[in-house]
């Protein structure tokens, strides 16, 4: 057997994650792996893997097998260290030329960090022949991107980047975590025939059933941390819906906690022919858009079209907002009001701030930390402040894990906490760029609904950023579509 598990338990202090799994392969054939957040697929993953281990039970793999895990934030870290990638230098021009190139990370000739004199360090030889190298980069579709630096990939490179990395390494499997995540429409259906072509080596994947490639045959749907089906993906049936229940009732009891009051406003937000250049890549191009207050839109596009710098420019991430004319709450940027004036009105969440919070925090702190827009807790809470998390969590029914720190959550449960994270100081504004990554279907219509209902109960401002219609809230009647950082179409404006 490839891969033998025998009524195999796995506990994270103390907490059951997995139980009574058991689960033969022979090491043919690709495995798809389902179900809802925080049902233990990723855990499952990490046991293959050698990263856990059994509490429980018996484990036993083919030693001779190489299996290689793909890392599950889909970033260079891994390979490169983290000093690469930190929030906000995506949008900082010079660090968009700092880092390795593409070629470097695939031949492992990476600088140590702070190097004054390349010439003076001595890189080990090639991992690989280049012929070697430009053949898995042609067959990943990203020959063309080897002279690129890796901070300047977009979300769909980067992964058939590392998933060119990986099959460098000549593994026997590939552990792939949800890697359609965040992925537009093309670059999604891209990486499906990719991973369907891998031929010459075992996948397990977690994904949805819309994306499972049509060679894998095999299923597994885990649910509360057990094996609940395995057999063949045609006989994969849908989750239930969550139930929302009292949704009304539970939002007018935390309406009743918000008591602080914001200064008013017309418009919230206004880009006068904006202009985003890093060197001479012009990533935004004559932006005009405004929006006014009680307005919701949906912003579209494919990936790298723009749509993450222009939300950095509005939540004052993004140094270039100084140069341009942009306004926000009927005041012009840049003339007087500080970024923290500017943070406290509005809500927001990224896959940005979801990669680089600190996963040891408690959920709690967490989102107490939104109160004050900063990356931790560092000032105790208040009563009302305690009793207001305490209503958001269970409103998303995660209440269960408050003192839960975030690195024991699944990525859709972590998402929910950090979108509370946004709500807990009524922000006037909510800017949520792809905040449905990493929910499942079930999750993804939960969020949906709920969000609709806070916005219209909360009368708030939205704006929504997503690669998918059907994850928009019926509460967004306007749309901007961006294309190559230029306006290409304006709906209900």
């Amino acid at each position: 057997m490839a891969f033998s598990l025998e009524n195999v338990s796995v506990k994270k202090n103390d907490n059951p994650v997995l139980k009574n799994i058991t689960f033969h392969d022979k090491g043919t054939g690709n495995w798809a792996v389902t179900g809802s957040n925080g049902s233990g697929k990723s855990t499952f993953l990490d046991l293959l893997a050698g990263k856990i281990f059994p509490s429980g039970g018996k484990l036993e793999k083919d030693k001779s097998r190489k299996v290689v895990s793909v890392s599950r934030d889909y970033s260079f870290h891994r390979i490169v260290g983290s000093a690469y990638q930190y929030y906000q230098q995506r949008y900082n021009a010079y660090d968009a030329e700092t880092g390795p190139t593409l070629y470097e990370v695939l031949q492992n000739q990476v600088l140590p960090l702070g190097t004054v004199d390349p010439l003076s360090v001595e890189l080990p030889p090639l991992a690989h022949s280049p012929e070697k190298v430009e053949q898995t980069a042609a067959r990943f579709r990203v020959g063309h991107l080897l002279n690129r630096k890796i901070t300047s990939l977009s979300n769909g490179e980067t992964r058939r980047s590392l998933l060119t990395y990986w099959f460098l390494q000549d593994p026997d499997v590939i552990l792939l975590d949800n890697p359609f995540s965040g992925l537009d429409i093309q670059s999604r259906n891209d990486l499906k025939e990719i991973i369907r072509g891998m031929t010459g080596v075992q996948v397990f994947l977690v994904a949805d059933k819309r994306d499972i490639p049509a060679n894998f045959e095999q299923a597994l749907c885990f649910r509360g941390g057990e094996i609940v089906f395995n057999g063949r993906v045609e006989d994969l049936e849908e989750e239930a819906p969550l139930e929302i229940a009292d949704l009304a009732r539970q939002l007018t009891r935390i309406q009743k906690l918000h008591t602080e009051t914001l200064p008013g406003f017309h418009t919230a937000l206004k880009l006068v022919n904006i202009r985003v250049n890093y060197g001479e890549k012009e990533v935004l191009s004559d932006i005009n858009w405004e929006v006014k207050k009680g307005e919701c839109w949906a912003v579209l596009g494919p990936n790298g079209s723009g749509k993450s710098t222009l939300m950095s420019l509005l939540t004052a991430d993004n140094p270039q907002s100084y140069r341009n004319e942009i306004y926000l709450f009927d005041r012009r940027r840049g003339t007087g009001e500080s970024i923290w004036d500017i943070k406290k009105r509005i809500g927001f969440v990224s896959p940005e701030l979801h990669l680089f919070f600190h996963k040891l925090t408690p959920v709690w702190k967490v989102a107490g930390s939104g109160f004050f827009d900063t990356m931790g807790l560092f000032r105790k809470l208040n009563e009302e402040q305690m009793t207001l998390i305490d209503s958001y969590l269970q409103l998303f029914g995660i209440g269960h894990l408050k003192e839960k720190r975030l690195d024991q959550l699944s990525s859709g449960q972590q998402r929910m906490v950090l979108l509370i994270r946004a709500l807990v100081k009524n922000p006037q504004v909510l800017i949520l760029d792809e905040p449905c990554q990493g929910l499942d279907h079930n999750q993804m219509v939960f969020f949906r609904e709920t969000l609709n209902e806070i916005v219209k109960s909360q009368q708030k401002t939205l704006i929504y950023i997503t690669h998918y219609m059907e994850e928009i809230p019926a509460c967004v009647s306007k749309k901007l579509y961006l294309d190559e950082g230029r306006v290409v179409k304006v709906e209900g404006a």
